[in-house]
């Protein structure tokens, strides 16, 4: 509902009001807020797979490269 004025030099003055919110904010709040979701979702399920789930386990050292480990060390490999 727009209000119309005259003053004194005989313009027109509209007075507009804002009605409801514009589609730019609200498209922009949507997005915000599924992204603010989607965040805050992936955060719970990381501590919640840190608490639940078993250690990896790692993979066993092949016997040649633990005898180069060890030569870099500087100890003799069992046998030389």
């Amino acid at each position: 509902m727009a209000n119309q004025f005259v003053d004194g030099g005989g313009n027109v003055i509209i007075d507009e009001r804002a009605q409801g919110l514009n589609p730019g904010v609200l498209v922009l709040l949507v997005v915000v807020g599924l992204l603010l979701l989607f965040f805050v979702g992936n955060y719970a399920l990381y501590v919640y797979a840190q608490k639940t789930l078993p250690l990896k386990k790692k993979k066993p050292i092949s016997k040649k490269k633990m005898k180069k480990e060890r030569l870099k060390k500087g100890v003799s490999a069992p046998g030389e």
